[in-house]
């Protein structure tokens, strides 16, 4: 079983990594194994690898990579019955406590007890096979692709952003960030309605990415440029009725509120790794609305409805694939951030 194994920080290996006593490896009567075909390299993964924790969770011990995949099923539960062998799927790595407050409330995302992948001690999937519940595995239309769907796990957070700032069509939208969340939320908001979105950041060939996206799309080089400025000219003085914060930067999260309108929404998207400065003033004088994500919930589905009818594009955020063969040298790059590349991917022997 040859996986990405993060050994410890800073530290990384392909290597055999004995399956027989995981016990998520179990098939059980709900279950299906899934062969692996693409796996995405997402920020937190590289941030364990280049700093052996986040918050809370930390590296102890070996622990295998990844999370935003899509494969193959190969075996099913004897209770499936949704899918089959056969069948393209994508898959929600974040399984709840079926019986937990959260998971009753709808909000399962928020679980205490979740059991995420590439999130100690939980495993990732860049490995060849996965066992995973039925209920957070996906169908794909044949018209999504693997390298789409991989890419259905980050979208997922961009819809769930879109979807907790109430969206209204012909809304304007910031989104600081042209990172990957940043230009799926970007990619999100104008599903939901937006007619303009200002994208901010502060590398240049992001950003020329992000004006690719749509003609409703603003890139704001803010090296160049003052972000509320083009915002106030391009609203008539009044500012945007969103602001989504997807770049985890402290000195970009204190000024969320200086593009936006009275009476406007902000996201907080990006995690801020110590606390940030809260501007309660001009929260006030807005009456600003303040949302939190963390993850998604119940948007799966919608994202792979939405990229088969072509209403969202990511393709073009895919800039660069690895063979799993290569995935050490596909890490070591992701970590050296390079400028022009938004989502890496790394695919698995067939």
């Amino acid at each position: 079983m040859k996986s990405l194994v993060l050994e410890r920080k800073d530290e990384l290996s392909l290597r055999d990594f004995p399956a027989i006593d995981r016990e998520e490896e179990v098939l059980g009567s709900r279950d299906v194994r899934i062969k692996l075909h693409t796996v995405g390299i997402c920020g937190s993964d590289v941030h364990y690898y280049t700093h052996g924790r986040i918050g809370p969770f930390v590296v102890n011990k070996p622990m295998i990579l990844g999370h935003e995949a899509s494969g193959t099923v190969i075996e099913v539960g004897a209770e499936v019955t949704t899918l089959k062998e056969g069948d393209r799927v994508c898959m929600e790595p974040g399984i709840p406590d079926p019986h937990s407050k959260a998971t009753q409330l709808g909000m399962y995302n928020i679980d205490p007890a979740v059991r995420f992948w590439a999130t100690p001690p939980v495993h990732g999937i860049l490995r060849p096979t996965c066992v995973h519940p039925e209920a957070f595995t996906y169908k794909l239309p044949d018209n999504v692709s693997f390298a789409e769907a991989a890419m259905v796990e980050p979208l997922a957070v961009g819809v769930h952003a879109a979807t907790k700032a109430r969206v209204k069509p012909g809304d304007s939208a910031v989104v600081m960030g042209a990172g990957p969340i940043g230009l799926v939320t970007a990619l999100s908001a104008l599903a939901a309605g937006c007619a303009k979105v200002f994208v901010s950041d502060l590398a240049a060939q992001k950003l020329d990415i992000a004006g690719s996206l749509s003609p409703a799309v603003i890139a704001v080089d803010v090296n160049a440029q003052d972000l509320t400025e083009v915002v106030k000219r391009d609203t008539v003085g009044w500012g945007a009725d969103i602001v989504f914060e997807a770049t985890g930067s402290p000195q970009a999260a204190k000024t969320v509120f200086e593009p936006l309108c009275p009476g406007g929404c902000v996201v907080m998207i990006g995690g801020q790794p110590d606390p940030i400065l809260y501007d309660a003033g001009a929260a006030m004088i807005r009456e600003a609305r303040v949302e939190n994500i963390f993850r998604y919930a119940h948007v799966f589905p919608r994202c792979v409805g939405m990229l088969s009818s072509g209403a969202i594009d990511v393709k073009p955020l895919i800039t660069r694939t690895f063979d799993f063969a290569d995935s050490v040298q596909a890490f070591e790059i992701a970590a050296s951030a390079p400028p022009a590349d938004v989502k890496m991917q790394i695919t698995l022997p067939q």
